[in-house]
């Protein structure tokens, strides 16, 4: 997942007091009220409390789309973001809060499950070295009860169907390629791609304000481009990720195994939220491999920049 998921999140004084640990007021929330909208979306995303974090999980498929050539089943996937939410204060705009998490997805052989280090590409023939999507951070903006244009705070896609809440939204992502040149605006390069995040949770629960936190469930899926550890050059084509998951009550080491073995054994620090004080730049998976590939290249004495193939 990516930064675009805060575009979701904001906050009232009630959110803030849950954050603080004090206690909340008991009654049902309200989504027309701007104040408990902005309530019923921290607890979709947050933790207990800055200091308790949330770990989201989901599993699912992950395909390649080329014209002309059969969907390929590439790798099933597996993957966690772990977040908290802290407080934020504006002189204008009152107390608020944001979102500061890290998120990895592993690439697993859809046969065997295993994690996967090396890849023989289906369409190149090319054997290459898996890069797993580990981003660090993947933060949001300060999120408030009044928006920057002055405008309360809505939940405009939340819709209620009898005991339940879905919540869709869509982030279509089109921006320069963080591998790009000085002439993408002549001959193209932009990264082009579109994430769909659908939650999706009991009404009595997410409503409910004597409790810290919801537990929901989340679908992801994600049209991008070819990753670009994959070499796939100016080949067409993109990949197509679906999966499913949800909040976990028991945190962390409620994750399956494959998950975290792998973190412990290769990225501990994601078994931790950032700190609360994170104020670095996000990461995605073209500014990681750019920045791996780079310091790879200047490790081994290169100094050509991390555009095109060896």
């Amino acid at each position: 997942m990516t930064s675009t998921k805060s575009g979701l999140l904001a906050t009232g004084m009630a959110a803030c007091a849950m954050l603080a640990g004090a206690p909340a007021e008991a009654r049902t929330l309200d989504p027309a009220n701007p104040q408990d909208a902005l309530e019923i979306s921290k607890r979709l995303q947050c933790g207990v409390s800055a200091d308790e974090p949330a770990v989201y999980h989901w599993s699912g498929n992950i395909y390649g789309r080329s014209p002309g050539v059969r969907d390929k089943l590439l790798f099933k996937g597996e993957g966690m973001n772990i977040r908290r939410c802290v407080e934020v204060d504006d002189p204008a705009r009152g107390k608020g809060w944001r979102l500061i998490s890290r998120e990895i997805m592993l690439m697993l052989d859809p046969k065997t499950g295993d994690v996967l280090n090396q890849w023989e590409n289906p369409y190149t023939g090319e054997t290459v070295k898996v890069m797993h999507i580990h981003n660090d951070p993947v933060n949001g903006r300060p999120n408030f009860a009044t928006g920057s244009d002055g405008k309360p705070f809505t939940l405009a896609s939340l819709r209620e169907a009898g005991p339940y809440v879905f919540m869709p939204f869509e982030a279509p992502l089109f921006y320069t390629n963080p591998l790009a040149g000085d002439y993408q605006d002549y001959v193209g390069g932009t990264y082009h791609a579109m994430e769909i995040f659908d939650f999706a949770a009991m009404k009595d629960s997410l409503y409910d304000s004597t409790t810290p936190t919801a537990y929901p469930m989340v679908s992801w899926v994600r049209l991008s481009s070819w990753a670009p550890w994959m070499k796939m050059g100016s080949r067409p084509g993109q990949m197509v990720f679906n999966a499913m998951g949800r909040k976990l009550p028991g945190g962390f080491e409620e994750l399956p195994a494959v998950l975290k073995d792998e973190i412990r054994a290769n990225y501990p620090i994601y078994e931790q939220a950032p700190p609360k004080d994170d104020m670095r730049p996000n990461e995605t998976t073209w500014t990681k491999f750019k920045m791996l590939t780079d310091q790879a290249r200047e490790a081994a004495g290169g100094a050509k920049p991390a555009t095109g193939h060896e």
